[in-house]
């Protein structure tokens, strides 16, 4: 890279020392910020939400399979859309073999989103993951927890994103929530997040993060460069 400076192995290690006294502290400040996370309060789960995986029809409460703890990731794939999206699909290609880890620790992990199931099963086929995903088809499951909006055709439609007004023409956006269930049964929305927040969720970026160019992203649309990995020029 043009411009950059290059110093002796002695100064190197002199400003990489400095920059792991700064790193230290931030994943400090990250290990405070977790802590907050998990002290939030919880909001109780009245709806009895119903969705539609490969074994058939199961409740909010079901997909928790013997559980205490949900991480769910809601992937943008509206009923009418003929692929899922695609910097959705970026996060996604970074879920698979993360689950039986998880399950070690009381935690149960699944994407869902609106399509009908024979829709997110033949893209799940076509990327090759093996995740668990479901369809919220039918149900308001998206819809209450802000990620699915109802806009007209090229018609704005007023909604909440992100915890803030947003007015979009977009029927999906991408999230993720988490939900505890206690050994009375009960359901409780623990967190959420959206936009920027799920950058924690992708490893590839923490990757590029680390090298010299980093996420090389620019313009109006940042993500421009992203692609199904199947369409990527090889």
């Amino acid at each position: 890279m043009e411009g950059r400076k290059v110093v002796s192995h002695e100064e190197w290690l002199a400003a990489r020392r400095q920059l792991l006294a700064e790193e230290k502290e931030l994943t400090r400040l990250r290990d405070r910020l977790s802590q907050r996370r998990r002290d939030l309060p919880w909001e109780p789960v009245d709806q009895d939400y119903v969705f539609e995986g490969p074994g058939g029809r199961k409740t909010l409460s079901q997909l928790f399979d013997g559980r205490h703890q949900l991480a769910v990731y809601h992937f943008m794939l509206a009923p009418d859309w003929e692929e899922g999206c695609k910097s959705c699909s970026f996060w996604a290609d970074n879920f698979d073999g993360i689950d039986v880890h998880l399950r070690q620790r009381d935690v149960s992990f699944l994407a869902i989103s609106r399509a009908p199931l024979p829709r997110i099963e033949a893209f799940k086929k076509r990327m090759g993951w093996t995740f668990k995903w479901v369809s919220s088809f039918g149900s308001d499951f998206n819809f209450d927890y802000n990620v699915s909006f109802r806009p007209e055709g090229s018609v704005t439609t007023e909604g909440v994103y992100n915890y803030a007004p947003r007015k979009t023409t977009m029927a999906e956006l991408p999230g993720m929530s988490v939900f505890y269930k206690d050994d009375d049964g009960r359901i409780f929305h623990t967190y959420s997040c959206y936009a920027r927040g799920l950058d924690m969720l992708n490893v590839a970026y923490h990757w590029l993060d680390l090298v010299p160019k980093g996420r090389d992203e620019s313009g109006p649309h940042k993500m421009w460069w992203v692609r199904l990995h199947d369409e990527y020029e090889r």
